[in-house]
């Protein structure tokens, strides 16, 4: 079956998507779009130049119009953050022209893959304004966080990062939860391994949420983590692996969760993510879980509200 892949925004996030997506083998047809023609046409050219150390995958420059034929449309435009600037703080901008993708958008028969950073909040964004489904509507999400915290967690207790499963949901952000009570380690909790400590959950979970920001403040920007992520996002959709991955959407119910956009555990394959999976939590992670969820609803409300002068 022929799958295309578009990829709106051609910066440090979306040239890795393309790279990491190519090498995936997920897509025979890539297709890029960018507000600069000129830097989308030498990406197209650079990496198709390439082709012969991935599977075969064309790759070439395309409106967001001519997308809608494609099976997935992956939105990385927008602004990066900045040292010291939060998520948040690239809300109003980045709102403006995931709206104005979305209305283009509307009525697509694919799914949605938000990238661009609030993420949450630019989720919720598209599904209204494209008018799709929420299935249809993903963000990376805190797939991102989950992956920094299985590293994280490999390195510290001397592991390989596929023997550890452990989970970031909530806001891609200062809100997230880690879901320690459910961490595992080859099928043992994690709260059994040998000296482990509720001091390390603590510590473990702020180098996770910081780890963005430490990365901005070395290099300028985040993405190859992501690039990988969304690549792997990507291959779960169009082969339709039904894998449970940490992905954001509109929720519609889950955890008592309604018209906000954040993370859960969530099956993933040809329909999106269809079915949000309400798994056990222990009582501070549903009541964190709730606070994420006001924080995000709160941003989104920002948009409602006129800039100030």
């Amino acid at each position: 079956m022929h799958q295309t892949v578009g990829i709106i925004g051609t910066g440090w996030v979306g040239t890795s998507v393309a790279i990491s997506t190519l090498h995936s083998g997920a897509a025979d047809a890539l297709w890029l779009h960018d507000v600069r023609g000129a830097v989308a046409e030498g990406e197209a050219m650079d990496l198709a130049h390439g082709a012969a150390f991935y599977p075969p995958c064309t790759v070439k420059v395309a409106s967001i119009d001519a997308m809608r034929a494609c099976q997935v449309v992956v939105v990385a435009a927008g602004h990066n953050g900045k040292p010291g600037e939060s998520r948040l703080d690239l809300l109003r901008d980045n709102a403006q022209v995931v709206a104005d993708i979305g209305r283009r958008l509307a009525g697509f028969d694919g799914t949605i893959v938000l990238v661009s950073n609030p993420v949450d909040v630019l989720t919720q964004v598209m599904t209204e304004t494209s008018g799709l489904p929420p299935a249809r509507v993903l963000g990376t999400g805190t797939l991102l966080d989950t992956a920094r915290l299985r590293q994280m967690l490999g390195q510290r207790l001397h592991l390989a990062t596929n023997s550890i499963h452990a989970q970031v949901v909530g806001e891609h952000g200062d809100s997230e939860v880690v879901l320690w009570s459910g961490a595992q380690v080859g099928g043992v909790p994690l709260r059994s391994w040998p000296r482990w400590a509720p001091a390390d959950e603590e510590a473990l979970a702020l180098e996770v949420r910081r780890a963005a920001d430490n990365v901005i403040a070395r290099k300028g920007a985040t993405n190859h983590a992501i690039g990988l992520v969304t690549a792997h996002l990507l291959r779960c959709m169009l082969r339709g692996e039904r894998r449970v991955l940490t992905v954001s959407r509109v929720q519609t119910g889950a955890f008592g969760l309604q018209d906000v956009a954040l993370s859960l555990p969530t099956v993933v394959g040809h329909d999106g993510g269809a079915t949000v999976l309400a798994q056990a939590l222990d009582a501070a992670e549903l009541a964190a879980l709730h606070r994420s969820a006001a924080v995000l609803r709160q941003a989104h409300a920002r948009l409602q509200t006129p800039p100030q002068p």
